[in-house]
């Protein structure tokens, strides 16, 4: 619109008052455990109640945040006139619904690269940053006397930075398991303590009592692997929803199941820790399939759209290299004959697609690659007929399942693409380890295994998995990177605080 829309700090100070938590009134019954009765509770530093450790940087400016259940009353409020719009147009007598409104959340959380400060002299310290953030998914209610809840909220645009609310801020690097666990653990704490109480808070006029669920959707494998216990992504435990290993699940790509859950990773923590039967390494490895650390938040076993995208288009970039240098029909090609196929291959999509090459894959290359446009470029350097067409089969299947993981709503936005996808995930695979089985012997990637074997049972279970993506929050980075530029007082004390309350 061309309005300058952000305020300099005085005259947030106003306004900032009642959008930001810790103005309304609300009570828990029962009272959470472990978490002050008092309101209004503003922003808080996440390390409060943690001894100052010897550091390099004062740990007073490592963290900021808002206590979970005051953001959680400050976004409901923010709903207030969709609920109640909501609550009207299902028919429902306002008065008669005090009780019985459930509250699905959406929860993501995201380790940035290098925020260091660009304008800076001396030497460049590697700055990270990490993002904890929730989304308000929808809000239902169970009228008295009835059995089915009836849903009057429902967030349009669940991907967007705007529906996706800060909750803690800290610069911390995410490989920094301890430190990570030590900023979100009372986060935890409190998220546990509400998943067992009722928030009392008034809506439309009136007390009403609201339970929330919490679902942690929005994290990439990586996270969701140090937040569950599970060993690192290279390792033979391919996958965060099934115990598959990889070379199993290069053998059979398309037939898993989820197994894996928050509390049966606990229960295999526990046999790793306590090895009961006095097995050996291997052998107890084998048993807890590369559980070996102690979970410490729950996650939902899903797959991340966004960076799902990402891993398979690497992987599409890797089989065109693959079949310009005609990889098939000979064993081990040295260094430099790969480095040359690469060379043509970003030579080729940089003339004709004008599309740059990157140092690592991104959402927007991933999109320009994954086309048909972009096969046709890369067939004009493959030599046999046959491979060509092979390749622009791979891509058409490909671009028949896309669609059904990023939908926001699969079932309206592509119902066709959702009846074909495990016909489409069945031909894919026949390819894979036929025509391309030089690339799929015992090996297969973590997100392929994931977008060929379990994407038809997490739809079928949440309905959506574009929906539940972290792409909220990794636009939310963005806004980060910017507010801590322009909108923050220099002095790292005050530098969180005003990032958190610009977003």
């Amino acid at each position: 619109s061309g309005r300058q829309i952000f305020q300099p700090l005085h005259s947030l100070r106003a306004a900032e008052k009642e959008l930001l938590p810790g103005f309304h009134q609300f009570e828990w019954q029962p009272a959470l455990k472990n978490v002050s009765a008092s309101c209004n509770v503003g922003i808080i530093n996440g390390l409060s109640g943690w001894a100052a450790s010897v550091d390099d940087s004062p740990a007073d400016t490592i963290t900021r945040r808002f206590r979970y259940d005051v953001a959680l009353v400050s976004a409901l409020k923010d709903l207030e006139e969709d609920i109640m719009d909501g609550l009207i147009d299902s028919g429902m007598e306002d008065c008669a619904c005090t009780s019985g409104f459930s509250v699905m959340i959406k929860e993501c959380c995201d380790g940035m690269g290098d925020v260091s400060e660009k304008h800076g002299g001396g030497p460049v310290v590697p700055e990270k940053a990490v993002r904890f953030s929730f989304t308000i998914m929808s809000v239902s209610v169970l009228p008295e006397g009835e059995t089915e809840e009836v849903t009057i909220f429902r967030e349009s645009k669940p991907n967007s930075e705007l529906s996706c609310k800060p909750l803690c801020l800290m610069f911390v690097d995410e490989s920094d398991h301890e430190m990570l666990t030590a900023v979100l653990g009372p986060v935890v704490a409190e998220r546990n303590a509400m998943k067992e109480s009722r928030l009392i808070l008034s809506m439309g006029g009136l007390l009403r009592s609201f339970r929330f669920h919490f679902r942690g959707t929005g994290y990439d494998e990586k996270m969701v692997r140090e937040m569950e216990g599970l060993e690192a992504s290279g390792s033979t435990y391919i996958c965060t929803l099934c115990d598959s290993s990889r070379a199993e699940a290069a053998q059979n790509m398309v037939l898993h199941s989820i197994t894996r859950s928050h509390d049966e990773n606990l229960e295999r923590y526990e046999i790793w820790r306590t090895n009961p039967f006095s097995e050996s390494v291997e052998e107890l490895r084998d048993r807890v399939k590369g559980v070996s650390a102690k979970p410490f938040l729950e996650t939902q076993p899903t797959l991340d759209a966004l960076h799902c995208d990402i891993g398979n288009a690497t992987e599409f970039y890797k089989i065109f290299q693959d079949e310009i240098g005609e990889v098939y029909e000979r064993a081990n090609p040295s260094r430099e004959e790969r480095r040359s196929w690469r060379a043509a291959l970003d030579k080729q999509l940089r003339k004709k697609l004008k599309l740059k090459p990157v140092m690592r894959m991104n959402g927007n290359y991933a999109r320009r690659l994954m086309t048909l446009e972009a096969v046709e470029v890369v067939c004009e350097l493959v030599p046999s007929d046959e491979r060509k067409e092979a390749l622009r089969e791979l891509m058409r299947l490909y671009l028949q399942m896309k669609p059904v993981w990023r939908a926001t709503c699969p079932a309206k936005e592509c119902p066709d693409q959702l009846c074909r996808y495990s016909f489409n995930s069945q031909r894919f695979a026949d390819l894979l380890s036929s025509t391309f089985k030089y690339r799929y012997n015992g090996k297969i990637t973590n997100y392929l295994h994931k977008t060929l074997a379990h994407v038809p049972e997490i739809i079928e279970r949440d309905g959506s998995i574009g929906a539940w993506a972290s792409e909220g929050n990794e636009s939310a980075n963005k806004l980060f990177r910017r507010f801590r530029k322009m909108n923050a007082r220099q002095s790292k004390a005050y530098e969180l605080e005003d990032v958190l309350k610009h977003h």
